[in-house]
């Protein structure tokens, strides 16, 4: 009898255990949450207040990390130089890059702006391809289908439940891309300048060309020639948009602004990156909301 009970315990921690997921960024965890339901815990590493490139890995992070059954990152070169020493520190076999555990999602994404050669020359340059693929809302259900795959093999006895629960949030997120696509509508055509190319495959999905960058290079913070260079040019194309990001500086792009006449838009990056942008939905519809208002 006491074997029976105690058989019986075992198999019902086993079946309403959730299993531990990090996150390296809060789009992510949003993504895991939506299709992980009851059954993922989710902790994010990054804050999307500060830029995705440069997150401190900070000592409080390793222990989440440390119990991970699941990482899912960005990928494509965004986490290079912050998730390597939090994982070596975190001795996590489930989660080392290359176990079943770690999930990098830019696999599930047809990378562009691939570089033809890759120096120091060229600014901070993704040998990859352009890593900042969650601003295109239509990447978000290739990411799903991956991370479920996933989520199914680190923890089989839920995987029905995983493809159900991605079924939902399918028809859901399909339901809601016809609404954004009909507010980006109105972009189509609309040349804009950027401070870093943060929005790529945002405006080439809804045909809105990137004309020109803030930064001279990836990276690299604006000079005084390349302004007034940006400014003339600018001038030229009758541009008058500039997409600012929350957290390079912001005094360069009023600056040009002033001297062309253009408006400077600030657009998040991830999820929670401004006020009023904490879910996905949001976070698209503040986009569109400022950009093609």
């Amino acid at each position: 009898m006491k074997k029976i009970v105690l058989t019986t315990l075992i198999l019902s921690v086993s079946l309403f255990a959730r299993i531990n997921v990090v996150a390296s960024y809060p789009y992510l965890g949003k993504i895991v949450e939506a299709v992980g339901g009851d059954n993922v815990k989710v902790k994010v590493l990054a804050s999307p207040k500060f830029d995705p490139h440069f997150v401190i890995p900070k000592p409080s992070l390793i222990p989440a990390i440390a119990r991970a059954d699941m990482l899912v990152a960005n990928g494509a070169g965004l986490e290079i130089g912050w998730l390597p020493p939090l994982l070596k520190r975190a001795n996590n076999p489930k989660v080392r890059i290359g176990a079943a555990g770690f999930v990098d999602v830019s696999r599930a994404i047809h990378l562009i702006d691939k570089p033809k050669a890759v120096s120091r020359a060229y600014g901070d340059v993704h040998p990859e391809g352009n890593p900042h693929f969650d601003t295109d809302p239509h990447n978000v259900l290739p990411l799903a289908r991956y991370i479920v795959k996933h989520l199914s093999a680190v923890d089989e006895t839920h995987a029905a439940v995983y493809e159900t629960n991605l079924a939902r949030f399918s028809s859901h997120w399909k339901g809601f891309l016809k609404q954004f696509d009909a507010k980006m509508r109105t972009c189509r055509g609309k040349k804009v300048v950027q401070y870093h190319e943060l929005y790529n495959y945002l405006l080439r999905r809804y045909g809105i060309k990137p004309a020109a960058t803030v930064e001279p290079l990836p990276g690299i913070a604006p000079s005084s020639k390349h302004t007034m260079a940006l400014i003339m040019k600018m001038k030229r194309m009758h541009i008058d948009t500039i997409l600012q990001d929350p957290y390079h500086e912001k005094k360069t792009a009023k600056f040009i602004a002033a001297k062309t006449g253009a408006k400077v838009i600030i657009l998040p990056h991830d999820v929670g990156a401004v006020g009023g942008t904490g879910t996905l939905e949001a976070f698209y519809n503040t986009i569109a909301e400022r950009l093609c208002h």
